[in-house]
Parts: C-alpha cells; sequence; structure tokens
C-alpha cells in the first residue's frame, strides 16, 4: 500500500489485490477511486480536486436531509447547520470533510477513524471506524461505530459512490433495484410520502434500460437475499459487463441518482447508488432510526462487485 499527500483531499492511501484496486483520501474518508483490472467502476475524482456531488463520501450521522435542519429527539430540540442553504435543510450529515487519521494498514486494506466530537445541534460523542478492503471479490466497505456519550444518541448512516460503465450512457444502462415502493418527495427532496411502485416507470424490480427517466429516488420495502445482502446493479445492454453495488440487512434503503443537476462532463455520467440505514428526514420522523446506547458499537458492511 502507498500513500502521497495531495493539497485538497489529503494523504491517498492506494490498495490492491487481485487485479482490484482502490485509493482512499483523508479529507471525509472518502473512496475516490475504484477499478477492477483496467476499468474505472467508480467515476470518482482527482486527487487535488473537492469531491464533486459529494463523491464517494460517508453520510453520518445522518444520511440525505433533515427538514429545516430540526429535529426532536428524546423530548429534547436540536437545530443543526443548514448545509444545502437553497433549500433550507441539514445535508449529508457531519463527517465528510473533516480528516480522518489512518489505524491500520496492508497492501490490500486501510482502516481510517474519525473522533466526531459533540457539538451544537448533535452534542454527542462518537468514534467511526472505517475499513476499506480489495480482493478477488471487489471492493468491500466495513463500517463501525462506538456512542462514546453517557446518553442515547441519533444514528443513521450512508455512503455515496458514483458507479459507472465506461462507453455506455445513463440512458441505454441497465438498471435493477429490488424495492416494492419508493418515497415522494416535494421540491426540497424531502418525504411526503410512499407509494407501490409495481408497474411504473420508477419499477427496476427486473433489469431495464434507464432511458430519460430523471431519478433521485429512495427506494423501500427493498429485498434482501437469505444471505442478508440486498444488490442493485447497472449492466451493459450489448455486452456482459455489470456492476453490483450490494449492502447488508442494516440498510433498508437503496437511493438512486442519475445525475442531473450535475454539470459539463458529469451530468448523466455515471449513476450515484447509496445503500441507507434509513430514509430521508429520518431524525424529524424518527422511521427506522437507530439509536445508539452508551458505549453501544454498532457495524455495517456493503461494497462493489466490477
Amino acid at each position: 500500500m502507498t500513500s502521497v499527500v495531495a493539497a485538497k483531499s489529503g494523504t491517498q492511501w492506494s490498495i490492491e489485490a487481485d487485479g482490484q484496486s482502490a485509493v482512499v483520501v483523508e479529507v471525509g474518508g472518502v473512496l475516490r477511486g475504484y477499478s477492477a483490472g483496467d476499468v474505472a467502476v467508480l467515476d470518482g475524482f482527482e486527487a487535488d480536486e473537492l469531491s464533486p456531488a459529494s463523491a464517494g463520501q460517508i453520510l453520518a450521522p445522518w444520511p440525505n436531509r433533515v427538514r429545516d435542519g430540526q429535529y426532536t429527539f428524546e423530548d429534547q430540540k436540536y437545530q443543526l447547520s443548514l448545509t444545502e442553504p437553497a433549500r433550507h435543510n441539514a445535508i449529508h450529515g457531519l463527517v465528510n470533510w473533516s480528516r480522518w487519521t489512518p489505524a491500520e494498514q496492508s497492501a490490500s486494506a486501510v482502516t481510517l477513524e474519525f473522533e466526531l466530537p459533540a457539538q451544537i445541534g448533535y452534542p454527542w460523542s462518537l468514534t467511526l471506524r472505517t475499513t476499506w478492503s480489495v480482493s478477488a471479490a471487489g471492493l468491500r466497505c466495513d463500517q463501525e461505530v462506538v456512542n462514546n456519550s453517557p446518553s442515547n444518541a441519533p444514528w443513521g448512516y450512508s455512503v455515496h459512490p458514483y458507479v459507472q460503465l465506461p462507453g455506455v450512457s445513463v440512458n441505454d444502462t441497465l438498471l435493477r433495484v429490488p424495492a416494492a415502493k419508493r418515497i415522494v418527495a416535494d421540491a426540497r427532496l424531502l418525504p411526503i410520502g410512499a407509494v407501490e411502485i409495481a408497474g411504473t416507470e420508477y419499477d427496476f424490480t427486473e433489469p431495464r434500460k434507464i432511458g430519460d427517466l430523471v431519478l433521485d429516488t429512495t427506494y423501500g420495502e427493498i429485498t434482501h437475499g437469505a444471505d442478508g445482502i440486498t444488490e442493485v446493479t447497472i449492466a451493459d445492454p450489448s455486452a456482459d459487463r455489470r456492476v453490483v453495488v450490494w449492502a447488508d440487512d442494516k440498510f433498508k434503503y437503496w437511493q438512486v441518482f442519475t445525475g442531473d443537476t450535475l454539470h459539463g462532463e458529469r451530468f448523466r455520467r455515471s449513476v450515484a447508488i447509496e445503500p441507507m440505514t434509513c430514509p430521508p428526514d429520518a431524525f424529524r420522523t424518527g422511521r427506522d432510526l437507530i439509536v445508539l446506547a452508551p458505549g453501544e458499537r454498532w457495524t455495517a458492511s456493503w461494497g462493489i462487485k466490477g
């Protein structure tokens, strides 16, 4: 494993094994790149570039959005900073622009840690520990968090990888999402209900082309296999190529984003496939919100097969 210091995303850790390689960076503990052989599976970014549109970021202690940054937890009201001011939301948690530190390193794996301090809006102290590894099975991420506080802490987790099939447009990409419902969102991309998707344009339970459909969609009632794993797949309709994003049974939702609000070359170039433990606005609604007891350790795993 090698490490190189870059100006904007900090130290770079490169890991490699069995023809698989990945790069993880200090700022945000972000997954900056992942390749299978000579194919760039992840639509990443350059070392001296800010992560565009949350590419590869860890989203914690909440994923997606919190309406007005306001929530009540165990009878106490809290106000988060509005990090999406145009929509008056708090978005994507508190760890994605902080510097993470290496804890363990090898040729094929790196473990990074971040101590999240108690702060205004989220007065709980957490230790996050992320292990990134590559093998013949692809890329794997094992996430751990410990609540260091003397009281219960609200918790949600997601990641934001953009995956791609080089040379295949988003319109021509075959998508499969094992879900029965989608969350209906308002103009601020906040949930206002849920509907069945069978037979609708959002139904990708069988692989089909995305076409010109615009997706920034939360899928729920997802299917897990007998092994507890759920998978979203993109595939090339004209070749035997596909990318699978998988997640364990801690994840109850998938967010799928076709990049329509991105600019320049990134516009609809890849698909963000995000496993989420809870839906948007879970801090307010409490839906599938995880509550970490004092000293509790929580773990989850997800990965990409390219």
